[in-house]
């Protein structure tokens, strides 16, 4: 096969990837009633005037599957972390005991954990939109060799390749879904 279109076809699958990739990070950031750091990854916290990753100014953990425990570097950040977490609007409430910040996980209720597969389906159909454009744009580029001149059943056979790529990937979107669907309806 031409070297140009195994290069859109290295190009298009390693796209995929990375649309899979950014699938799995933002189910990750959908809390599945476990508590995880990934739940407040995405707050800034005032540090001297400057909005800062929550990841660099404390230690993120989780203490067990109902709590997250937070521990600042700095005594005096514990207000500006409380006040980052409540303002994130994220529905979770901080509590500190002077040294360390703790959040209570609640167990979510039935209506809560079907919004949240509603959730998960749409982000699963994002990612399934992704992959298709990913194919469009490999399958014109292929076209537009084929006009310069690639022969048509080397278009065919890459355009084929192409479809298998993204039939391969719409399926691992659906297990990724799958699999979140099942952690968030698990009482």
């Amino acid at each position: 096969m031409n070297e140009e279109v195994q290069l859109y076809i290295d190009d298009a699958k390693e796209s995929m990837e990375k649309a899979i990739n950014h699938l799995q990070l933002e189910l990750s950031k959908l809390r599945a009633g476990k508590a995880s750091p990934a739940m407040v990854e995405g707050v800034k916290v005032d540090y001297y005037g400057a909005p800062t990753p929550l990841m660099q100014v404390a230690n993120v953990s989780t203490s067990d599957a109902r709590t997250i425990s937070i521990q600042p570097w700095e005594k005096n950040m514990i207000g500006p972390i409380e006040k980052a977490i409540i303002n994130a609007n994220l529905g979770l409430t901080p509590s500190n005991d002077g040294i360390i910040i703790r959040i209570n996980i609640p167990p979510l209720t039935e209506e809560r954990r079907r919004e949240l597969v509603k959730k998960t389906k749409g982000e699963g159909e994002n990612g399934k939109v992704s992959i298709r454009n990913i194919r469009r744009d490999a399958n014109e580029s292929i076209k537009k060799l084929q006009k310069d001149g690639l022969p048509e059943d080397v278009a065919k056979d890459a355009e084929a390749k192409i479809q298998q790529l993204t039939d391969k990937f719409i399926a691992r979107v659906d297990e990724v879904l799958a699999g979140k669907e099942k952690e968030i309806m698990t009482v």
